[in-house]
């Protein structure tokens, strides 16, 4: 039985104990909690696309630290709380793939942790996939 392994980054702060991990993997597969663009006490980015950046940052780094790379990230799950805002997501998603892009599930939301954020993403990842 493949061994879960809590995975870390020293460029993602990670959560108080015992509330979530960032990034857990388990075998090949690499599971990316909801990741946001706040950064301490502040939101990096202004609009979609900033904080889009900021998060697939973090993503990028969080799958590396497992092992791996951006183009082994099969699937992604994004929320937003306006959809009319999506453009900003795409445009700074194509900043970090290349080839095959992941599968992916838009979504709006109502809201999120803070009312600064704007997009929250999730990702998930099998290491070598894309080699």
């Amino acid at each position: 039985m493949a061994k879960r392994t809590r995975v870390t980054s020293p460029k993602v702060a990670e959560p108080p104990p015992q509330r979530w991990s960032n990034c857990i993997r388990v075998g090949d597969m690499v599971w990316v909690a909801g990741m946001t663009a706040r950064t301490g006490d502040k939101v990096n980015g202004a609009d979609e696309y900033e904080q889009s950046k900021t998060i697939f940052a973090k993503i990028k780094d969080l799958v590396e630290a497992a092992g791996g790379q951006m183009n082994d990230v099969v699937k992604v799950t994004i929320f937003v709380t306006n959809i009319a805002h999506n453009t900003g997501v795409w445009k700074a998603r194509a900043e970090f793939f290349t080839g095959d892009f992941p599968t992916s599930t838009l979504v709006e939301i109502s809201a999120l942790a803070s009312p600064d954020l704007l997009v929250e993403i999730e990702a998930v990842a099998m290491i070598g996939s894309s080699t």
